[in-house]
Protein backbone atom coordinates (compact mmCIF):
# COMPACT_ATOMS: atom_id res chain seq x y z
CA UNK A 1 0.00 0.00 0.00
CA UNK A 2 1.36 3.35 -0.83
CA UNK A 3 1.92 5.78 1.70
CA UNK A 4 0.38 9.53 1.76
CA UNK A 5 1.78 12.24 -0.67
CA UNK A 6 2.00 14.61 1.71
CA UNK A 7 5.82 16.23 2.13
CA UNK A 8 5.13 20.24 2.44
CA UNK A 9 8.01 21.76 0.53
CA UNK A 10 8.81 24.41 3.63
CA UNK A 11 10.38 21.34 5.46
CA UNK A 12 13.10 20.83 2.60
CA UNK A 13 13.29 25.11 1.91
CA UNK A 14 14.42 25.56 5.45
CA UNK A 15 17.18 22.81 5.93
CA UNK A 16 19.83 24.61 4.19
CA UNK A 17 18.14 28.25 4.93
CA UNK A 18 20.56 31.36 5.90
CA UNK A 19 20.31 34.98 6.05
CA UNK A 20 20.70 36.13 2.55
CA UNK A 21 18.41 34.08 1.65
CA UNK A 22 15.58 35.46 4.98
CA UNK A 23 16.35 38.87 3.32
CA UNK A 24 15.23 37.77 0.60
CA UNK A 25 12.09 35.96 1.27
CA UNK A 26 11.07 39.17 3.73
CA UNK A 27 11.44 41.72 0.62
CA UNK A 28 9.64 39.79 -1.40
CA UNK A 29 6.45 38.93 0.82
CA UNK A 30 6.84 42.87 1.81
CA UNK A 31 6.19 43.75 -1.84
CA UNK A 32 3.76 40.38 -2.46
CA UNK A 33 1.61 41.57 0.70
CA UNK A 34 1.56 45.03 -1.24
CA UNK A 35 0.26 43.79 -3.95
CA UNK A 36 -2.08 41.20 -2.83
CA UNK A 37 -3.75 44.04 -0.79
CA UNK A 38 -6.16 45.63 -3.55
CA UNK A 39 -6.53 42.46 -5.22
CA UNK A 40 -7.82 41.00 -2.46
CA UNK A 41 -10.13 43.84 -1.31
CA UNK A 42 -11.39 43.65 -4.98
CA UNK A 43 -12.20 39.86 -5.17
CA UNK A 44 -13.71 40.35 -1.77
CA UNK A 45 -16.09 42.81 -3.17
CA UNK A 46 -16.78 41.28 -6.66
CA UNK A 47 -17.66 37.71 -4.89
CA UNK A 48 -20.60 39.54 -3.10
CA UNK A 49 -18.49 39.82 0.65
CA UNK A 50 -17.12 43.31 2.20
CA UNK A 51 -13.62 44.06 1.46
CA UNK A 52 -12.60 42.83 4.67
CA UNK A 53 -13.19 39.13 4.24
CA UNK A 54 -11.23 39.29 0.91
CA UNK A 55 -7.91 40.52 3.16
CA UNK A 56 -8.63 37.59 5.85
CA UNK A 57 -8.81 35.16 2.54
CA UNK A 58 -5.64 36.59 1.73
CA UNK A 59 -4.03 36.32 5.16
CA UNK A 60 -5.50 32.76 6.37
CA UNK A 61 -5.57 30.72 3.09
CA UNK A 62 -2.34 32.34 1.72
CA UNK A 63 -0.34 31.25 5.24
CA UNK A 64 -1.68 27.68 4.77
CA UNK A 65 -0.45 27.54 1.30
CA UNK A 66 2.49 28.54 2.18
CA UNK A 67 3.29 25.80 5.43
CA UNK A 68 1.79 22.67 3.81
CA UNK A 69 2.01 23.24 0.00
CA UNK A 70 3.81 21.09 -2.52
CA UNK A 71 5.31 24.40 -4.28
CA UNK A 72 8.45 26.52 -2.59
CA UNK A 73 7.28 29.88 -4.15
CA UNK A 74 3.16 29.47 -4.49
CA UNK A 75 1.27 32.71 -2.87
CA UNK A 76 -2.31 31.63 -2.28
CA UNK A 77 -5.54 33.87 -1.54
CA UNK A 78 -8.94 34.70 -3.50
CA UNK A 79 -8.60 34.86 -7.64
CA UNK A 80 -10.42 36.20 -10.32
CA UNK A 81 -11.65 33.03 -11.13
CA UNK A 82 -13.69 32.15 -7.82
CA UNK A 83 -15.72 35.54 -8.48
CA UNK A 84 -18.92 33.94 -10.55
CA UNK A 85 -18.68 30.53 -8.43
CA UNK A 86 -18.89 32.44 -5.44
CA UNK A 87 -21.39 35.33 -6.07
CA UNK A 88 -24.10 32.70 -7.62
CA UNK A 89 -23.69 30.34 -4.51
CA UNK A 90 -24.08 33.61 -2.24
CA UNK A 91 -27.17 34.25 -4.09
CA UNK A 92 -28.55 31.14 -3.69
CA UNK A 93 -27.39 29.79 -0.58
CA UNK A 94 -26.26 32.90 1.20
CA UNK A 95 -23.11 33.20 3.58
CA UNK A 96 -23.78 30.47 5.46
CA UNK A 97 -23.96 27.78 2.25
CA UNK A 98 -20.89 29.52 0.97
CA UNK A 99 -18.81 28.97 4.07
CA UNK A 100 -20.35 25.12 3.84
CA UNK A 101 -18.99 24.52 0.02
CA UNK A 102 -15.71 26.12 0.79
CA UNK A 103 -15.59 23.72 3.30
CA UNK A 104 -16.52 20.43 1.38
CA UNK A 105 -14.16 22.13 -1.66
CA UNK A 106 -11.41 21.83 1.41
CA UNK A 107 -12.56 18.06 2.07
CA UNK A 108 -12.47 17.46 -1.54
CA UNK A 109 -9.16 18.73 -2.39
CA UNK A 110 -7.51 16.83 0.26
CA UNK A 111 -8.70 14.05 -1.03
CA UNK A 112 -7.83 14.06 -4.35
CA UNK A 113 -4.08 14.44 -3.28
CA UNK A 114 -4.32 11.58 -0.46
CA UNK A 115 -5.79 9.42 -3.54
CA UNK A 116 -2.72 10.63 -5.38
CA UNK A 117 -4.65 12.48 -8.64
CA UNK A 118 -2.78 15.54 -8.55
CA UNK A 119 -1.21 14.48 -11.54
CA UNK A 120 -4.30 13.44 -13.26
CA UNK A 121 -5.56 17.34 -12.86
CA UNK A 122 -3.25 18.27 -15.03
CA UNK A 123 -4.39 16.45 -18.30
CA UNK A 124 -8.27 17.92 -18.12
CA UNK A 125 -8.27 19.49 -21.64
CA UNK A 126 -6.44 22.58 -22.45
CA UNK A 127 -9.86 24.04 -24.45
CA UNK A 128 -11.65 23.34 -21.46
CA UNK A 129 -9.21 25.51 -19.39
CA UNK A 130 -8.53 28.49 -21.60
CA UNK A 131 -12.65 28.27 -22.45
CA UNK A 132 -13.49 28.63 -18.84
CA UNK A 133 -11.15 31.11 -18.15
CA UNK A 134 -11.81 33.25 -21.11
CA UNK A 135 -15.91 32.95 -19.85
CA UNK A 136 -14.94 34.20 -16.68
CA UNK A 137 -12.94 36.94 -18.02
CA UNK A 138 -15.95 37.86 -20.28
CA UNK A 139 -18.27 37.88 -16.51
CA UNK A 140 -16.21 39.15 -14.20
CA UNK A 141 -15.57 42.53 -16.79
CA UNK A 142 -20.04 42.28 -17.08
CA UNK A 143 -20.26 42.46 -13.60
CA UNK A 144 -18.43 45.47 -13.07
CA UNK A 145 -20.09 47.77 -16.01
CA UNK A 146 -22.28 49.80 -13.04
CA UNK A 147 -19.74 50.73 -10.96
CA UNK A 148 -16.89 51.27 -13.55
CA UNK A 149 -19.42 53.87 -15.28
CA UNK A 150 -21.45 54.88 -12.13
CA UNK A 151 -24.68 53.60 -13.43
CA UNK A 152 -27.42 54.73 -11.33
CA UNK A 153 -29.92 51.56 -11.21
CA UNK A 154 -31.67 49.81 -8.73
CA UNK A 155 -31.27 46.20 -9.39
CA UNK A 156 -28.53 44.27 -11.37
CA UNK A 157 -30.49 41.43 -13.30
CA UNK A 158 -27.80 38.15 -12.81
CA UNK A 159 -28.48 37.01 -16.03
CA UNK A 160 -25.96 37.91 -18.65
CA UNK A 161 -27.93 38.75 -21.53
CA UNK A 162 -30.90 40.56 -19.02
CA UNK A 163 -27.61 42.22 -17.95
CA UNK A 164 -26.12 43.69 -20.96
CA UNK A 165 -29.97 44.28 -21.58
CA UNK A 166 -29.98 46.92 -18.51
CA UNK A 167 -26.61 48.28 -18.98
CA UNK A 168 -27.78 49.54 -22.64
CA UNK A 169 -31.30 50.90 -21.23
CA UNK A 170 -29.87 52.88 -18.53
CA UNK A 171 -26.99 54.09 -20.44
CA UNK A 172 -28.08 57.66 -20.16
CA UNK A 173 -27.82 57.08 -16.01
CA UNK A 174 -23.89 57.20 -16.03
CA UNK A 175 -22.34 59.38 -13.51
CA UNK A 176 -19.68 61.17 -15.47
CA UNK A 177 -17.35 62.00 -12.65
CA UNK A 178 -17.48 58.25 -11.54
CA UNK A 179 -16.60 57.04 -15.02
CA UNK A 180 -14.03 59.20 -15.86
CA UNK A 181 -12.53 57.70 -12.42
CA UNK A 182 -12.92 53.90 -13.55
CA UNK A 183 -11.92 54.66 -16.76
CA UNK A 184 -8.53 56.66 -15.84
CA UNK A 185 -7.81 53.90 -12.92
CA UNK A 186 -7.60 51.60 -15.77
CA UNK A 187 -5.55 53.97 -18.14
CA UNK A 188 -3.05 54.22 -14.95
CA UNK A 189 -2.74 50.23 -14.02
CA UNK A 190 -2.23 49.69 -17.76
CA UNK A 191 0.82 52.19 -18.47
CA UNK A 192 2.01 52.75 -14.93
CA UNK A 193 5.06 50.66 -15.60
CA UNK A 194 5.84 52.22 -18.99
CA UNK A 195 5.51 55.45 -16.67
CA UNK A 196 8.10 54.24 -13.85
CA UNK A 197 10.18 53.19 -16.49
CA UNK A 198 9.99 56.38 -18.49
CA UNK A 199 10.75 58.98 -15.51
CA UNK A 200 12.93 56.43 -13.74
CA UNK A 201 11.16 56.11 -10.61
CA UNK A 202 12.89 53.00 -9.38
CA UNK A 203 11.87 52.77 -5.87
CA UNK A 204 8.10 52.99 -6.98
CA UNK A 205 8.86 50.16 -9.80
CA UNK A 206 7.86 47.31 -7.27
CA UNK A 207 4.64 48.80 -6.44
CA UNK A 208 1.67 47.61 -8.59
CA UNK A 209 0.01 49.40 -10.89
CA UNK A 210 -3.56 48.71 -8.96
CA UNK A 211 -2.17 50.10 -5.83
CA UNK A 212 -0.89 53.23 -7.21
CA UNK A 213 -4.48 53.64 -8.95
CA UNK A 214 -6.32 53.16 -5.94
CA UNK A 215 -3.78 55.75 -3.60
CA UNK A 216 -4.28 58.38 -6.70
CA UNK A 217 -7.59 57.91 -7.14
CA UNK A 218 -9.11 58.17 -3.17
CA UNK A 219 -7.01 61.19 -3.05
CA UNK A 220 -8.42 62.38 -6.25
CA UNK A 221 -11.95 61.76 -5.06
CA UNK A 222 -11.49 63.61 -1.76
CA UNK A 223 -10.04 66.50 -3.00
CA UNK A 224 -13.23 66.60 -5.29
CA UNK A 225 -15.71 66.02 -2.59
CA UNK A 226 -13.97 68.98 -0.39
CA UNK A 227 -13.22 71.73 -2.53
CA UNK A 228 -15.70 70.78 -5.83
CA UNK A 229 -18.64 69.64 -4.23
CA UNK A 230 -18.59 65.79 -6.05
CA UNK A 231 -20.34 63.87 -4.05
CA UNK A 232 -21.72 61.08 -6.48
CA UNK A 233 -18.49 59.05 -6.30
CA UNK A 234 -19.49 55.91 -4.45
CA UNK A 235 -17.03 54.81 -2.40
CA UNK A 236 -16.30 51.47 -0.20
CA UNK A 237 -17.74 53.40 2.92
CA UNK A 238 -21.00 54.48 1.63
CA UNK A 239 -21.38 50.53 0.69
CA UNK A 240 -20.10 48.95 3.52
CA UNK A 241 -19.38 49.15 7.13
CA UNK A 242 -15.95 48.62 7.60
CA UNK A 243 -14.73 45.83 10.24
CA UNK A 244 -10.87 45.81 10.79
CA UNK A 245 -11.09 43.17 14.00
CA UNK A 246 -10.36 39.65 13.18
CA UNK A 247 -13.13 37.61 13.94
CA UNK A 248 -12.75 34.06 15.84
CA UNK A 249 -13.41 30.38 14.84
CA UNK A 250 -16.82 30.16 13.81
CA UNK A 251 -18.30 26.40 12.68
CA UNK A 252 -21.73 26.27 10.39
CA UNK A 253 -24.36 24.38 11.13
CA UNK A 254 -24.49 21.56 8.82
CA UNK A 255 -27.56 19.87 7.67
CA UNK A 256 -28.30 16.44 4.56
CA UNK A 257 -30.16 19.16 2.95
CA UNK A 258 -28.07 21.73 2.74
CA UNK A 259 -24.67 19.50 2.40
CA UNK A 260 -26.73 17.39 -0.75
CA UNK A 261 -27.57 21.02 -2.34
CA UNK A 262 -24.03 22.28 -2.58
CA UNK A 263 -21.91 19.05 -3.97
CA UNK A 264 -21.98 20.52 -7.46
CA UNK A 265 -20.53 24.19 -6.32
CA UNK A 266 -17.93 22.50 -3.79
CA UNK A 267 -16.89 19.99 -6.31
CA UNK A 268 -16.64 22.86 -9.01
CA UNK A 269 -14.83 25.02 -6.31
CA UNK A 270 -12.42 22.19 -5.90
CA UNK A 271 -12.22 21.28 -9.33
CA UNK A 272 -11.41 25.14 -10.02
CA UNK A 273 -8.94 25.57 -7.12
CA UNK A 274 -6.92 22.39 -8.11
CA UNK A 275 -6.10 23.84 -11.97
CA UNK A 276 -5.79 27.02 -11.13
CA UNK A 277 -3.48 25.57 -8.34
CA UNK A 278 -1.67 23.19 -10.35
CA UNK A 279 -1.15 25.65 -12.70
CA UNK A 280 0.59 27.81 -11.04
CA UNK A 281 3.17 25.67 -9.72
CA UNK A 282 3.98 24.61 -12.87
CA UNK A 283 4.62 27.86 -14.29
CA UNK A 284 6.69 28.51 -11.45
CA UNK A 285 8.76 25.82 -11.28
CA UNK A 286 9.59 26.28 -14.76
CA UNK A 287 10.75 29.67 -13.86
CA UNK A 288 13.29 29.10 -10.87
CA UNK A 289 13.90 25.58 -12.35
CA UNK A 290 12.23 23.15 -9.39
CA UNK A 291 9.90 20.68 -9.47
CA UNK A 292 6.69 21.22 -6.78
CA UNK A 293 4.80 18.02 -5.04
CA UNK A 294 1.57 18.41 -7.15
CA UNK A 295 -0.64 16.01 -4.37
CA UNK A 296 0.84 17.73 -1.30
CA UNK A 297 -0.19 20.84 -3.39
CA UNK A 298 -3.72 19.63 -2.89
CA UNK A 299 -3.97 18.88 0.49
CA UNK A 300 -2.57 22.37 1.33
CA UNK A 301 -4.89 23.58 -0.95
CA UNK A 302 -7.79 21.61 0.82
CA UNK A 303 -6.12 22.62 4.39
CA UNK A 304 -6.63 26.75 3.46
CA UNK A 305 -10.04 26.16 1.69
CA UNK A 306 -10.70 24.67 5.82
CA UNK A 307 -9.18 27.29 7.48
CA UNK A 308 -10.57 30.62 5.59
CA UNK A 309 -14.06 30.13 5.63
CA UNK A 310 -14.19 29.33 9.66
CA UNK A 311 -12.51 32.88 9.43
CA UNK A 312 -15.17 34.24 7.73
CA UNK A 313 -13.22 34.09 4.44
CA UNK A 314 -14.05 32.83 0.96
CA UNK A 315 -12.38 30.19 -1.48
CA UNK A 316 -8.65 30.15 -1.98
CA UNK A 317 -6.48 28.85 -4.18
CA UNK A 318 -2.76 29.73 -5.97
CA UNK A 319 -2.70 33.12 -7.56
CA UNK A 320 -0.29 32.93 -10.48
CA UNK A 321 0.07 36.87 -10.63
CA UNK A 322 1.12 36.88 -7.43
CA UNK A 323 3.44 33.75 -7.47
CA UNK A 324 5.23 35.47 -10.60
CA UNK A 325 5.63 38.71 -8.36
CA UNK A 326 7.28 36.89 -5.82
CA UNK A 327 9.37 34.87 -7.65
CA UNK A 328 10.70 38.11 -10.05
CA UNK A 329 11.43 39.95 -6.40
CA UNK A 330 13.75 37.23 -5.02
CA UNK A 331 11.08 34.89 -2.95
CA UNK A 332 12.53 31.19 -3.32
CA UNK A 333 11.08 29.51 -0.53
CA UNK A 334 7.32 29.00 1.53
CA UNK A 335 8.87 32.01 4.18
CA UNK A 336 8.00 34.72 1.39
CA UNK A 337 4.70 33.46 1.75
CA UNK A 338 4.37 33.71 5.41
CA UNK A 339 5.99 36.94 4.99
CA UNK A 340 3.05 38.07 3.01
CA UNK A 341 0.43 36.95 5.56
CA UNK A 342 1.63 38.80 8.20
CA UNK A 343 2.51 42.10 6.00
CA UNK A 344 -1.74 41.73 5.07
CA UNK A 345 -2.26 40.98 8.72
CA UNK A 346 -0.80 43.93 9.97
CA UNK A 347 -2.24 46.32 7.11
CA UNK A 348 -6.01 44.85 8.09
CA UNK A 349 -5.42 45.73 11.54
CA UNK A 350 -4.10 48.80 11.31
CA UNK A 351 -4.84 50.97 7.83
CA UNK A 352 -8.49 49.35 7.22
CA UNK A 353 -10.47 51.87 8.26
CA UNK A 354 -8.73 53.77 5.62
CA UNK A 355 -10.39 51.66 2.82
CA UNK A 356 -14.04 53.41 3.58
CA UNK A 357 -12.55 56.25 1.11
CA UNK A 358 -11.13 53.72 -2.16
CA UNK A 359 -14.18 54.85 -5.02
CA UNK A 360 -16.07 51.52 -6.26
CA UNK A 361 -15.26 52.71 -9.54
CA UNK A 362 -11.33 52.42 -9.40
CA UNK A 363 -12.21 48.82 -7.83
CA UNK A 364 -14.45 48.29 -10.77
CA UNK A 365 -11.26 49.36 -12.72
CA UNK A 366 -8.53 47.33 -11.23
CA UNK A 367 -11.27 44.18 -12.00
CA UNK A 368 -11.38 45.55 -15.67
CA UNK A 369 -7.82 44.58 -16.04
CA UNK A 370 -7.58 41.92 -14.02
CA UNK A 371 -10.06 40.60 -16.72
CA UNK A 372 -8.14 41.18 -19.55
CA UNK A 373 -5.48 39.41 -18.45
CA UNK A 374 -7.39 36.39 -17.17
CA UNK A 375 -8.88 36.15 -21.23
CA UNK A 376 -6.24 35.13 -22.74
CA UNK A 377 -7.89 35.97 -25.48
CA UNK A 378 -4.63 35.13 -28.27
CA UNK A 379 -4.79 31.57 -26.84
CA UNK A 380 -8.24 31.80 -27.61
CA UNK A 381 -8.03 33.05 -30.98
CA UNK A 382 -5.36 30.56 -31.59
CA UNK A 383 -7.33 27.67 -30.65
CA UNK A 384 -9.68 28.33 -33.34
CA UNK A 385 -7.53 27.28 -36.27
CA UNK A 386 -7.22 23.53 -34.07
CA UNK A 387 -9.42 20.85 -35.19
CA UNK A 388 -13.12 20.76 -35.26
CA UNK A 389 -13.65 18.81 -32.00
CA UNK A 390 -11.75 21.46 -29.90
CA UNK A 391 -13.29 23.92 -31.50
CA UNK A 392 -16.25 22.86 -30.26
CA UNK A 393 -15.35 22.34 -26.92
CA UNK A 394 -13.87 25.86 -26.25
CA UNK A 395 -16.75 27.55 -27.67
CA UNK A 396 -19.65 25.49 -25.66
CA UNK A 397 -17.54 25.87 -22.30
CA UNK A 398 -16.92 29.26 -23.01
CA UNK A 399 -20.62 30.09 -23.75
CA UNK A 400 -22.11 27.83 -20.84
CA UNK A 401 -19.99 29.69 -18.74
CA UNK A 402 -21.33 33.09 -19.39
CA UNK A 403 -24.69 32.36 -19.92
CA UNK A 404 -25.14 29.81 -17.28
CA UNK A 405 -22.62 29.60 -14.69
CA UNK A 406 -19.32 27.58 -14.36
CA UNK A 407 -20.46 24.47 -13.00
CA UNK A 408 -22.80 23.93 -16.12
CA UNK A 409 -19.75 24.97 -17.95
CA UNK A 410 -17.16 22.85 -16.38
CA UNK A 411 -19.73 19.53 -16.45
CA UNK A 412 -20.86 19.73 -19.99
CA UNK A 413 -17.44 20.62 -21.09
CA UNK A 414 -15.93 17.67 -19.58
CA UNK A 415 -18.51 15.43 -20.90
CA UNK A 416 -18.13 17.01 -24.66
CA UNK A 417 -14.22 16.56 -24.23
CA UNK A 418 -14.97 12.78 -23.15
CA UNK A 419 -17.18 11.94 -25.87
CA UNK A 420 -15.14 13.43 -28.68
CA UNK A 421 -11.68 11.61 -27.54
CA UNK A 422 -13.95 8.28 -27.33
CA UNK A 423 -14.81 9.51 -30.86
CA UNK A 424 -10.89 10.26 -31.74
CA UNK A 425 -9.71 7.00 -29.93
CA UNK A 426 -12.35 4.74 -31.88
CA UNK A 427 -11.29 6.15 -35.17
CA UNK A 428 -7.94 5.54 -34.42
CA UNK A 429 -8.11 2.23 -34.66
CA UNK A 430 -8.02 0.98 -38.86
CA UNK A 431 -10.38 -1.71 -39.84
CA UNK A 432 -9.94 -3.45 -43.29
CA UNK A 433 -9.78 -6.43 -45.60
CA UNK A 434 -6.93 -7.74 -47.45
CA UNK A 435 -7.11 -8.46 -51.34
CA UNK A 436 -5.91 -11.59 -53.09
CA UNK A 437 -2.16 -11.56 -51.05
CA UNK A 438 -0.72 -10.95 -47.77
CA UNK A 439 2.92 -8.79 -47.80
CA UNK A 440 5.36 -10.41 -45.48
CA UNK A 441 7.51 -7.69 -45.45
CA UNK A 442 6.82 -5.79 -42.74
CA UNK A 443 4.58 -8.63 -40.93
CA UNK A 444 5.78 -9.62 -37.39
CA UNK A 445 3.33 -12.87 -37.35
CA UNK A 446 4.81 -14.70 -39.65
CA UNK A 447 6.92 -17.80 -39.60
CA UNK A 448 10.84 -16.94 -41.61
CA UNK A 449 10.76 -18.36 -45.43
CA UNK A 450 12.30 -16.75 -48.60
CA UNK A 451 8.74 -15.82 -49.45
CA UNK A 452 7.40 -12.11 -49.68
CA UNK A 453 3.79 -12.88 -50.24
CA UNK A 454 0.92 -14.92 -49.25
CA UNK A 455 -1.87 -16.02 -51.40
CA UNK A 456 -5.24 -16.06 -49.96
CA UNK A 457 -7.14 -19.31 -51.13
CA UNK A 458 -9.93 -19.37 -52.88
CA UNK A 459 -13.00 -19.29 -49.89
CA UNK A 460 -11.25 -17.23 -47.33
CA UNK A 461 -11.35 -13.70 -46.49
CA UNK A 462 -8.71 -11.82 -44.62
CA UNK A 463 -9.54 -8.77 -42.41
CA UNK A 464 -6.74 -6.59 -40.17
CA UNK A 465 -7.69 -4.72 -37.12
CA UNK A 466 -5.14 -1.96 -36.71
CA UNK A 467 -5.20 -0.67 -33.09
CA UNK A 468 -7.45 -1.08 -29.68
CA UNK A 469 -10.09 -3.20 -29.95
CA UNK A 470 -12.78 -1.72 -28.13
CA UNK A 471 -16.31 1.08 -28.88
CA UNK A 472 -16.76 1.72 -32.40
CA UNK A 473 -14.33 -0.82 -33.81
CA UNK A 474 -16.99 -3.90 -33.87
CA UNK A 475 -19.31 -1.32 -35.72
CA UNK A 476 -16.60 -0.50 -38.61
CA UNK A 477 -15.87 -4.23 -38.81
CA UNK A 478 -19.18 -5.12 -39.56
CA UNK A 479 -19.06 -2.38 -42.10
CA UNK A 480 -16.18 -3.82 -43.55
CA UNK A 481 -17.46 -6.84 -43.85
CA UNK A 482 -20.72 -5.70 -45.31
CA UNK A 483 -19.20 -3.65 -48.06
CA UNK A 484 -16.32 -6.36 -49.35
CA UNK A 485 -17.92 -10.15 -47.74
CA UNK A 486 -19.56 -12.61 -49.77
CA UNK A 487 -20.24 -15.78 -48.18
CA UNK A 488 -16.81 -17.25 -47.29
CA UNK A 489 -15.98 -20.52 -45.35
CA UNK A 490 -13.42 -18.78 -43.57
CA UNK A 491 -12.75 -15.41 -42.47
CA UNK A 492 -9.17 -14.82 -40.81
CA UNK A 493 -8.58 -12.08 -38.57
CA UNK A 494 -5.75 -10.46 -38.13
CA UNK A 495 -4.76 -8.89 -34.71
CA UNK A 496 -1.49 -8.91 -34.75
CA UNK A 497 -1.19 -4.73 -33.87
CA UNK A 498 -3.97 -5.10 -31.70
CA UNK A 499 -2.55 -4.16 -28.11
CA UNK A 500 -5.46 -4.90 -26.00
CA UNK A 501 -9.11 -5.49 -26.45
CA UNK A 502 -11.77 -3.91 -23.68
CA UNK A 503 -14.82 -5.55 -22.53
CA UNK A 504 -17.07 -3.99 -25.59
CA UNK A 505 -14.72 -5.20 -28.32
CA UNK A 506 -14.86 -8.91 -26.79
CA UNK A 507 -18.88 -8.30 -26.72
CA UNK A 508 -18.59 -7.31 -30.32
CA UNK A 509 -15.92 -10.10 -31.33
CA UNK A 510 -18.31 -12.29 -29.77
CA UNK A 511 -21.22 -11.53 -31.60
CA UNK A 512 -19.68 -11.52 -34.93
CA UNK A 513 -18.00 -15.19 -34.34
CA UNK A 514 -21.58 -16.47 -33.51
CA UNK A 515 -23.01 -14.38 -36.51
CA UNK A 516 -20.66 -16.27 -38.86
CA UNK A 517 -21.38 -19.44 -37.50
CA UNK A 518 -25.09 -19.30 -37.81
CA UNK A 519 -24.22 -18.58 -41.52
CA UNK A 520 -21.91 -21.22 -41.76
CA UNK A 521 -18.41 -19.18 -41.22
CA UNK A 522 -15.77 -20.26 -39.32
CA UNK A 523 -12.96 -17.87 -37.68
CA UNK A 524 -9.93 -17.97 -37.39
CA UNK A 525 -8.17 -15.37 -34.92
CA UNK A 526 -4.33 -14.71 -36.50
CA UNK A 527 -1.34 -12.60 -34.64
CA UNK A 528 -2.88 -12.82 -31.19
CA UNK A 529 -0.32 -10.76 -28.86
CA UNK A 530 0.03 -12.72 -25.24
CA UNK A 531 -1.68 -10.23 -23.43
CA UNK A 532 -4.72 -10.13 -25.87
CA UNK A 533 -5.30 -14.14 -25.67
CA UNK A 534 -5.40 -14.59 -22.11
CA UNK A 535 -8.06 -11.83 -22.45
CA UNK A 536 -9.71 -14.29 -24.74
CA UNK A 537 -9.35 -17.61 -22.88
CA UNK A 538 -10.89 -15.89 -19.62
CA UNK A 539 -14.28 -15.34 -22.01
CA UNK A 540 -14.12 -18.66 -22.77
CA UNK A 541 -13.20 -17.73 -26.63
CA UNK A 542 -11.01 -20.99 -26.69
CA UNK A 543 -14.30 -22.57 -26.56
CA UNK A 544 -16.32 -20.21 -28.82
CA UNK A 545 -13.92 -21.00 -31.72
CA UNK A 546 -11.90 -23.55 -30.73
CA UNK A 547 -8.18 -23.76 -29.32
CA UNK A 548 -6.77 -24.85 -32.77
CA UNK A 549 -8.53 -21.30 -34.50
CA UNK A 550 -6.36 -18.82 -32.58
CA UNK A 551 -3.60 -18.64 -34.26
CA UNK A 552 -0.07 -17.02 -33.12
CA UNK A 553 0.74 -16.48 -36.70
CA UNK A 554 -0.36 -15.91 -40.41
CA UNK A 555 1.13 -19.00 -41.55
CA UNK A 556 -0.64 -21.15 -39.04
CA UNK A 557 -4.19 -18.91 -39.56
CA UNK A 558 -3.93 -19.63 -43.60
CA UNK A 559 -2.80 -23.26 -43.06
CA UNK A 560 -5.82 -23.88 -41.01
CA UNK A 561 -7.96 -21.86 -43.45
CA UNK A 562 -6.85 -23.92 -46.32
CA UNK A 563 -7.85 -27.15 -44.31
CA UNK A 564 -11.00 -26.04 -43.55
CA UNK A 565 -12.10 -24.69 -47.17
CA UNK A 566 -10.35 -28.02 -48.13
CA UNK A 567 -12.69 -29.80 -46.03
Amino acid sequence: MKTLDFKPKIVSAIKNYNRQTLMADVMAGLIVGIVALPLAIAFGIASGVSPEKGIITAIVAGLMISLFGGSKVQIGGPTGAFIVIVYGIIQQYGIQGLTIATLMAGVFLIMLGVLRLGTIIKYIPYPIVVGFTSGIAVTIFTTQVKDLLGMQMDTVPSDFIEKWGAYIYNIGNIDPWSALVGIASVVLIAVWPLLARLFHLSPLKALPGSLVAIVLMTVAVLLLKEYAGVTTVETIGDRFSINSTLPGAVVPELSWETIKGLVGPAVTIAVLGAIESLLSATVADGVIGDHHNSNTELIGQGIANLASPLFGGIPATGAIARTMTNINNGGRTPVAGIVHAFVLLLIFLFLMPLAQYIPMACLAGVLVVVSYGMSGWRSFLAMMRNPKSDVTVLLLTFFLTIIFDLTVAIEFGLICACLLFMRRMAESTDVHAVLDEIDLNEDADMERGNLEHLTIPEGVEVYEINGPYFFGAGNRFEDIMARYGSRPKVRIIRMRKVPFIDSTGLHNLENMCLMSQKEGITIVLSGVNEKVDAVLRRNNFEKLLGAENICNHIDLALARAREIAGA
